[in-house]
């Protein structure tokens, strides 16, 4: 395993428990000062293979490219911890940052920030993986300690195979473990069960026995991750929204690409995420990137969206992530065609796919 990357894709819910908890403060009819028309802007992002367009583009001169396009500037900057990139978002250090689906939900949305998903760049199409020794289908998990990230991703995916399989939650006992002891803990004698993401799902699937009995290729489209930004922010400033789907659009074509300057723009992802380019090239085979705008509209625009979510919101009330709240309705989504689940006066969450669509007709 890539020892930079042992903080790989950190989707923890833990910390979300202390964003809801402000979510009836954070929530009320406060009103709050406008957002103003600003010129530069701070974009967070952290590693993991289906976010590193981002600090290649600023690499490549791509962000500067569209920024420029449109009078603005914009800073592409890392943040080592996945959690403290979306805290930091949500305290208002960043105008925008990578996120999945369930965190942004959980993290800004909870907390009162009202959020606009502007990119659905992707999804985790076998990144994430229940890990069983001496056994190969998922029924064998019954009655077994499962090693995982409690209040993640992971706990999610395994809540959702487990009621694909007809099992209960109660059928298992989840063990929390941080995403850099889960390898070692995994290969413990005692242990023979775990949930987790690459690369560390890699390195277990190889471990003595352990075989992959579910995946997140089985839940497409559940595991999501997005460039979300503050939506008063975007509201005030549109040009942001048009620079960042240039930039995006522009750089996932290229690293689709399979000639010379494709194969040197993901060697060139790779290296910046600590990865070798076969482990970076791994990686992306288990993501699924929508590079081409009118598929990622038309994700955004389908009913199957609002069925995800929802699923994702039931999960995330069920383990106590609407901190204060008295039901999973508490916190709003809106979607395109002004659809929204929730209570539509406290809507926080909205996937807006205005951006995308300008990409998507050629008019950015």
């Amino acid at each position: 395993m890539i020892g930079s990357l042992s903080a790989f894709r950190f989707k923890s819910g833990r910390v979300a428990l202390i964003a809801g908890a402000l979510m009836m403060a954070s929530c009320s009819n406060k009103p709050e000062a406008p957002a103003q028309a600003r010129t530069e802007f701070n974009i967070g992002w952290s590693i993991y293979a289906g976010w590193m367009p981002w600090p290649y583009a600023q690499q490549a001169g791509i962000v500067k490219k569209w920024a420029d396009k449109y009078g603005i500037k914009i800073n592409v900057v890392q943040v080592n911890d996945y959690v403290e990139s979306v805290n930091q978002y949500a305290a208002g250090k960043f105008d925008g940052v990578t996120v999945a689906n369930m965190d942004a939900l959980t993290i800004p949305a909870a907390g009162g920030k009202d959020t606009s998903a502007i990119i659905v760049g992707d999804y985790s199409n076998g990144n994430d993986g229940i890990v069983l020794k001496g056994a190969d289908q998922l029924a064998a998990i019954r009655g077994r300690q499962v090693y995982l990230v409690e209040l993640s991703v992971s706990h999610y995916l395994l809540a959702r195979g487990l009621e694909k399989s007809g099992l209960k939650p109660t059928d298992v006992k989840t063990i929390n473990t941080s995403d850099a002891d889960i390898v070692a803990a995994f290969g413990s004698p005692e242990a023979n069960a775990a949930v987790a993401w690459n690369p560390q799902l890699s390195e277990m699937k190889r471990q003595a026995g352990a075989r992959q009995v579910f995946s997140s290729a089985q839940i497409p489209g559940e595991i999501l991750d997005l460039l979300v930004v503050d939506t008063a922010t975007l509201k005030a400033n549109p040009n942001l929204g048009k620079a960042l789907a240039g930039i995006w659009y522009e750089t996932v074509a290229l690293m689709q690409r399979q000639d010379a300057q494709g194969k040197a723009a993901r060697a060139a992802m790779a290296k910046l995420s600590g990865a070798t380019p076969e482990n970076f090239d791994s990686q992306l085979s288990t993501t699924f990137l929508y590079s081409d705008p009118k598929a990622a509209v038309a994700a955004t625009s389908a009913p199957q969206l609002m069925t995800t979510m929802k699923l994702v919101r039931d999960f995330s009330f069920s383990k106590g992530l609407f901190k204060g709240a008295a039901n999973a309705d508490a916190v709003g989504m809106s979607f395109p065609g002004g659809k929204v689940l929730g209570d539509p006066a406290r809507v926080t969450l909205r996937f807006d796919e205005t951006f995308m669509k300008l990409a998507a007709d050629g008019k950015l």
